[in-house]
C-alpha cells in the first residue's frame, strides 16, 4: 500500500479572513520525521490598511522554517534580526534555549490589502541540540537547490534529495521540497527517507493510483518508492526525515523532550525572562487556561 493514512486538516479563521490549515499534528500522527507542526496561511488578502500581525512569542526546543507562494513577512527577533521574506525564499529559526519573534506585514504591503499565502512548520530538534543557542538564517531562492525534468520542478528547501543538499543548516536528517508539476506529469518520490509525507498544495494529484485532493496530506509507507501524477497543474510539498530520538512534548510555542523545561518557559515567559524584540513593545501573553503539554512521539 502506497498511502497509509490521509489527513484532512481542519480550516481555521483566524479572524480578517486570514485562515490556516493544520496538518500536523493531528490525531493519528502527530509527527512527520522530525516534523512536529505544519501550516498552511491562506491563500488569502487582507484588508486594507490591515496586515498579518503576529505580535512577539517565544519558543524553545525547535526550528521554525517559513516558506511563501504569495506575499512577504516581515522577521524580527530577539537576536536583532529583520528580515523580509518573499516566495520562494526560507527564513530558519533555530529557537534552540530560547528565542522571541514577531512576524508582520511590511508597512509597504498594507496600504493595498497583502496577499499572503505560505506555509510554515515546526522541526523539532535533537535531544542534544535542544538547548544549543538560538540563530536565524535567510536564504534567498538562488541558493536552493532546483531540478527540473518533464514537466516537474523540485526546489529542495531543506535538507537532502536525491544527492542534492539545500544549504539549510538542519540538525537532523530530513527533507522538504516544493515540487511543481504540469499536467500530466509524474514525479517519483524514492525511499531515501525513513517517513515521508506529501500535501497538496494545489492540486488534486494521484499518488500511484490513489487519488488526493488539494488540501491533504497524506503518509506514506516506509521503504516504497512511490510515483506523484498531475491531472491538472499541481504543487505539492514533500517533507519526512529521520523520526525524532524519543518523546517530545508540545505545549503552546513550546517543544522539548522535558515537560519540567516546558513548565520553566512558561515562568520564564510570564516573568518576561525571555529576550525582546528591538522596536516591537507588545507580546502574547501567557494562554491564561493552559492545555496539557501534548506528547508528539513515542518512541
Amino acid at each position: 500500500m502506497s498511502i497509509v493514512a490521509t489527513l484532512d486538516p481542519p480550516l481555521r479563521n483566524l479572524g480578517d479572513g486570514f485562515q490556516v490549515r493544520r496538518a500536523l499534528p493531528a490525531p493519528r500522527y502527530r509527527t512527520v520525521g522530525p516534523f512536529v507542526f505544519f501550516d498552511q496561511m491562506g491563500p488569502t488578502r487582507l484588508p486594507v490598511g490591515k496586515g498579518l500581525d503576529v505580535r512577539p512569542h517565544p519558543h524553545i526546543g525547535l526550528a521554525t522554517v517559513t516558506y511563501l507562494f504569495e506575499g512577504e513577512i516581515m522577521h524580527r527577533d530577539s537576536l536583532g534580526s529583520a528580515q523580509v521574506i518573499r516566495p520562494s525564499e526560507v527564513n530558519w529559526m533555530i529557537a534552540g534555549s530560547g528565542i522571541v519573534h514577531s512576524e508582520r506585514s511590511p508597512p509597504q504591503a498594507r496600504s493595498a490589502g497583502p496577499a499572503l499565502f505560505g506555509l510554515q512548520c515546526w522541526v523539532g530538534l535533537p535531544r542534544s541540540e535542544e538547548e544549543r543557542a538560538p540563530s536565524f538564517d535567510h536564504h534567498p531562492s538562488t541558493v536552493l537547490p532546483l531540478t527540473e525534468i518533464g514537466g516537474t520542478s523540485l526546489r529542495l528547501i531543506a535538507g537532502t534529495w536525491q544527492g542534492l543538499r539545500s544549504p539549510v543548516r538542519t540538525l537532523s536528517d530530513m527533507v522538504y521540497a516544493d515540487i511543481l508539476l504540469d499536467p500530466d506529469a509524474r514525479c517519483p518520490i524514492f525511499a531515501e527517507h525513513v517517513e515521508r509525507a506529501l500535501y497538496v498544495v494545489r492540486g488534486p494529484i494521484e499518488v500511484d493510483s490513489h487519488r488526493v485532493e488539494e488540501g491533504r496530506m497524506v503518509i506514506l509507507e516506509t521503504g516504497k518508492d512511490v510515483t506523484v501524477t498531475a491531472q491538472s497543474s499541481a504543487r505539492v510539498m514533500l517533507l519526512g526525515g529521520e523520526p525524532l530520538d524519543g518523546p517530545r512534548h508540545l505545549w503552546w510555542n513550546f517543544v522539548s523532550s522535558s515537560t519540567e523545561r516546558i513548565d520553566q518557559a512558561k515562568a520564564d515567559w510570564r516573568a518576561q525572562r525571555f529576550g525582546r524584540v528591538e522596536g516591537d513593545d507588545e507580546f502574547i501573553p501567557l494562554p491564561e487556561e493552559p492545555p496539557a503539554a501534548v506528547p508528539v512521539r513515542y518512541p
